[in-house]
């Protein structure tokens, strides 16, 4: 296999990312600001670029895995992103959907593609190829890029591009909400007496189950390890994303603006590094809840 990925964003992610594609065969040409995470690309059998140019020149398909659609953006724009016509972008970041699509139509100016591709799953599924991958873009670009993401998870088309990351932001509010409800309720039955195990292990068996209740509070939050992968303050931008487009497209969403201003306290109170499953030491300690 001969084809060259360009991976801009080495980090927690695109570290082990760009790793199964070398692994998979690619050559893989990675770049990040962070001297690191480029050591641990070229440990793993990848190039490490010194800057952005050199990882994106002569690239079929360049690998974005960036903190957000500012990042995103500032990168497009770098006079170091020199992708040639016939390139495709795979902007795997949480980007927002609106922004996302105005990328696209510029960059097709340019004779460049851009598809998005967000992911769900964390640091443990990114190393294990077993990422949720939600996709938006035509059929055919689409195509394109399947056999590389299918070295990272299992890739959903969710329709045109934008769709992807509008997706992968709704999912989050719904996950976020979900936990922090979950929290609530627990906390509520222990302090009645109630053992947390075994609510969960009747919630999980009722209608009140979720990805927190069968994953989040026996993997995460009941060890105390509060390790998922994925921190506090990336679920509160995914949360405000969401909001966003529903008040773009101008459908209702008070409970999730709600749920966002409640995650954003909690995010001031905690430390900057704080996992999102952390949320729950805040609700305990917060007496003004």
């Amino acid at each position: 296999m001969t084809e060259t990925v360009a991976f801009v964003g080495l980090g927690n992610m695109g570290g082990p990312m760009s790793a199964r594609l070398v692994r998979a065969g690619y050559q893989v040409r990675g770049f990040d600001p962070a001297e690191p995470a480029r050591q641990a690309l070229a440990g793993a059998g990848g190039t490490a670029a010194p800057d952005l140019a050199g990882a994106v020149r002569g690239a079929s398909v360049i690998v974005l895995m960036l903190p957000n659609s500012d990042v995103v953006d500032a990168t497009l724009h770098d006079g170091g992103f020199v992708a040639e016509p016939g390139a495709t972008v795979v902007d795997m970041s949480s980007s927002e959907p609106m922004r996302t699509r105005a990328l696209a139509a510029e960059l097709a100016e340019r004779g460049v593609t851009l598809v998005d591709a967000p992911v769900s799953g964390g640091v443990s599924r990114a190393r294990s190829g077993e990422l949720t991958i939600m996709t938006g873009g035509e059929p055919a670009d689409l195509d394109r890029v399947a056999p590389i993401l299918a070295h990272l998870g299992t890739a959903t088309r969710a329709g045109a591009v934008g769709s992807g990351h509008a997706v992968k932001a709704l999912n989050n509010l719904l996950s976020a909400t979900h936990l922090l409800v979950t929290c609530e309720a627990i906390l509520a039955g222990e302090r009645f007496g109630l053992d947390p195990e075994t609510m969960l292990s009747i919630f999980n068996r009722s209608s009140g189950r979720s990805g927190s209740t069968e994953n989040k509070w026996p993997t995460f939050i009941l060890p105390g390890s509060y390790d998922s992968g994925f921190g506090l303050r990336l679920m509160l931008k995914d949360m405000r994303i969401a909001t966003g487009l529903a008040d773009q497209v101008g459908t209702p969403d008070p409970l999730g603006h709600a749920a966002a201003e409640l995650w954003a306290r909690a995010a001031e109170a905690l430390d900057a590094t704080a996992d999102h499953t952390e949320i729950v030491n805040w609700l305990r300690k917060d007496p003004a809840r």
